[in-house]
This record gives C-alpha cells, sequence and structure tokens, in this order.
C-alpha cells in the first residue's frame, strides 16, 4: 500500500492502527520493562567502575543511560497499570453497561455531584485510553529530551577541553573562539530553556522569532531535534496532551525530593565514614569486595584481621593518579596524550617504539614506588609496588610490606604521596585504613 500521507486509503490504514495500538503497547511495555530491569544493575555496576577509574567520559555516558532507563521504567509501569485499568473498565462495561444513577438511590445532592464529576462510565474509559496513549508516547518523547540536554552539556565540556584547553592552538585564538563558541552555546541552551517552559512564547513575537530562529536552527541539529519535533509540535497543538506535559516534569522533581528524603538516628556516627581513622569502610578490605557492584576506592589491604606475616596493599589506578605522577615528574609526560578513546587496533608497532615503551614503563613505576610511601602507625616501611589487578579486575599497583615485627592489636596502615608545590616537596596521607594484627 502506499504510503502517501495524503492518500485516504493510508489514512485509513493509520486509523484502523490507532485502534488497535493499545495492543502493540503493552507488548513493547512488557518486553522493555523486562529487559530495562535486567540490565539496569548492570549499567549502575559499569556506573561504579567508571566513578572509581575516573572515567568522566564513560561515566557521563552510563550515567545518562542510567536516567533514561529510570525514566522508561517509571512512565512503562504506570503506563501497564493503567492500560490493565483500562482494559478492566472495558471488561465491567460489557458486563454493566453505563452508570444508573437512579438505581444507586442516592440523595439528590449527591446524585447532582456525582452526575457532574462522573458524567458516564463511557468518559471515564475514554478518560483512561488517553493517559494511556498519551503516556506512552511522552516516555519517549522525555528520553530525547534527556539526550538533547546531555549533548548540551558535553558542548561546554568539549569547548572547554578540545579548545580552550588544548596547548597545540595559538593562546590567543582558542581563547578567542573558546569564549565565543561559549556565549554562543549558553545563549542557545538559555533561549531554548525558555521557549519550552513557555510552550513557545519566542516563536510568537516577531522581532523575538527574527534573534531566535538562528539559534533555533543551529540546536536543532546539535541535538538532534529534527528527529522528534512533530512529537513536540503535536503535544502543544493540543489542550489535553500540553496539560499533562506540563504535569509531568514537576512530578519528577517531586519525586526526586521525595525519594532523597532518609531517617537520621545520629548526629556523629554518619560523619564518622569521613574519617578513615575513626570507621571501617568494607572497600577498604579486598575480602569483603563480595558483591557485583563492591570495588575498590583508593587502596585496599587484605582483611581487617591480619594474622599472616605480611600485609597485601593495593593501589587502585585512575587517570588522576597518572597526573600525579606526570606534576611530579614532568619529563614522562609524552608530547601526544594518547589517553581517551582509542581503538584495540593496532596496525603496525616499530622495535624501537616497543623498546622505549618498556624503558618509560619501568621508569614511570620508579616514580610512582618514589611517591607513594607506606606507613605502618609512624613507622615507614620498605616498599616495591609493581603493575596489577586485583579479584575485581581493576588495574593498580599491588605491593607486600614485612609486618612480623609488629605488636598485636590495632595499627593504622597509611598510604602517603609526594608532591611538588612550586619549588617545595610536600607530603600527604592519600588513605588510612585501621586494622588489627595478631600473630597467628
Amino acid at each position: 500500500m502506499s504510503n502517501d500521507y495524503k492518500n485516504g486509503k493510508f489514512r485509513e490504514l493509520l486509523d484502523k492502527l490507532q485502534q488497535e495500538s493499545w495492543q502493540l503497547e503493552l507488548l513493547i511495555s512488557g518486553f522493555a520493562i523486562f529487559g530495562l530491569i535486567t540490565s539496569i544493575p548492570h549499567i549502575r555496576t559499569a556506573m561504579i567502575v567508571a566513578e572509581n577509574d575516573k572515567q568522566i567520559y564513560s561515566f557521563a555516558l552510563l550515567l545518562i543511560a542510567f536516567i533514561a532507563c529510570s525514566i522508561l521504567i517509571f512512565n512503562l509501569l504506570i503506563h501497564v497499570v493503567l492500560r490493565g485499568l483500562w482494559i478492566g473498565a472495558l471488561g465491567l462495561r460489557y458486563v454493566s453497561g453505563d452508570i444508573d444513577f437512579e438505581k444507586l438511590n442516592y440523595h439528590s445532592r449527591f446524585t447532582k455531584y456525582l452526575e457532574k464529576r462522573i458524567v458516564s462510565f463511557d468518559k471515564y474509559v475514554a478518560t483512561l485510553e488517553n493517559y494511556c496513549s498519551v503516556l506512552f508516547a511522552v516516555t519517549f518523547l522525555l528520553i530525547f529530551y534527556v539526550i538533547s540536554i546531555s549533548i548540551i552539556i558535553l558542548c561546554f565540556v568539549g569547548v572547554a577541553t578540545l579548545i580552550i584547553s588544548n596547548d597545540n592552538l595559538p593562546e590567543g585564538l582558542r581563547t578567542f573562539v573558546g569564549v565565543v563558541l561559549l556565549l554562543f552555546i549558553a545563549t542557545g541552551a538559555i533561549f531554548i530553556f525558555i521557549d519550552f517552559i513557555t510552550q513557545g512564547y519566542l516563536k510568537k513575537k516577531k522581532w523575538l522569532s527574527k534573534i531566535y530562529f538562528p539559534f533555533y536552527w543551529v540546536f536543532s541539529f546539535v541535538t538532534l531535534t529534527f528527529l522528534y519535533r512533530p512529537l513536540v509540535y503535536n503535544f502543544l497543538d493540543n489542550r489535553f496532551t500540553k496539560r499533562l506535559s506540563f504535569f509531568l516534569v514537576p512530578s519528577y522533581i517531586a519525586i526526586a525530593v521525595l525519594v532523597s528524603f532518609k531517617n537520621q538516628n545520629t548526629n556523629y556516627l554518619e560523619s564518622a565514614k569521613y574519617v578513615s581513622n575513626t570507621s571501617l569502610n568494607s572497600k577498604n578490605y579486598e575480602n569483603l569486595l563480595i558483591n557485583d557492584d563492591d570495588f575498590a576506592k583508593t587502596a585496599t589491604i587484605q582483611s581487617k584481621v591480619i594474622t599472616d606475616s605480611y600485609l597485601k596493599i593495593f593501589r587502585t589506578f585512575s587517570e588522576n593518579v597518572e597526573n600525579q605522577i606526570y606534576n611530579y615528574h614532568p619529563t614522562l609526560k609524552p608530547k601526544e596524550d594518547k589517553r581517551g578513546f582509542k581503538t584495540d587496533i593496532v596496525m603496525f608497532s616499530s622495535t624501537s617504539y616497543l623498546k622505549n615503551r618498556d624503558s618509560l614503563t619501568k621508569k614511570y613505576l620508579e616514580v610512582f614506588n618514589k611517591t607513594h610511601q607506606v606507613y605502618i602507625d609512624t613507622l615507614k616501611l620498605d616498599s616495591d609496588f609493581l603493575i596489577s589487578k586485583n579479584k575485581k579486575d581493576q588495574v593498580g599497583f599491588e605491593t607486600y610490606v614485612n609486618i612480623k615485627n609488629l605488636t598485636e592489636g590495632k595499627h593504622v596502615m597509611k598510604l602517603k604521596r609526594l608532591y611538588k608545590r612550586k619549588k617545595d616537596t610536600l607530603k600527604r596521607t592519600e588513605i588510612s585504613i585501621p586494622f588489627w594484627y595478631f600473630n597467628d
């Protein structure tokens, strides 16, 4: 059949599909809810890994995916409940027909009130149908909104990192171009937000529309608005859908606020977790990293109670650790920083390159060992970190220190780091991990 939207038969087909779309809605909602609930734990775990490894771009993408999945699950669950109510109402209508207020034999005051509020059972069924259909459509529209907002934020970050902070570009040029682009993006984002909350006010005024149109045209491509623009304007030209769209965003804000509430029953114990000497954090002990979303934060030792004659210390790696090494020993920083998203396909690697890489890796590890020192209480111990992975497959640096001469009882392992500030070399404590030593 022709897909010409002006064709009468095509319109008849659309009208028929429109009447039967509830079956597809339920089918899609069921599969989507199952798939999303299954995938949420994996996305959350990947987010924790990215956060621990300080992988900013991966974390941002995973956060967008997590928010999108959460919105989908919430809206689709409401949609399934309303569709179930709608189907139940249809079944009841088949058995009982419309509401007969006279048979109820209520007082005239209640009868008039109910007739005014309910009107008829058919109207109730029609209202449920409208809510279900609109909610299913608005669910996917909200996902596009999340993607668009994320793209705008990434544009700010991209300009700041790729242009303003790019040392390969002349300072004057990168500053001028970067500031101009940032101003353009900021102005466009403000215009779009105002136009969104006012339901198109900037498009209605002649002089405002002339100023707004260039921003609207550019941002329609940047934020992928052209993909869902018909959905937006189909919402805005109907009073019912416009009212529903006004209700949805505040409802999400209200839910977020309600979820944030918690009962606090202490003035001191909650804040103790920020003082590592006074609390035991399970993420600092390797044998307690049991669950799929348990990962080491900064460093770990093997357990709270040590009966071995050695202490196993694992320091997690992150991009920030490498930056700290570059700050301490600037000559290690390569001219071309290859960090970021790269392909695993290697076309060619010369022998000289591999030898140079190996020698630099040894120097890199040497600087790490020089800058990272292990203390038990106030006593500095010899350590020799090597590149390794823990049982959670986190990359980091591992060493073993001799503690057989320690007295039995409570001790604190402190991992300290040397850093340079101007011409001075200073020392700071990266992490303190309490443990108990008992000679087995």
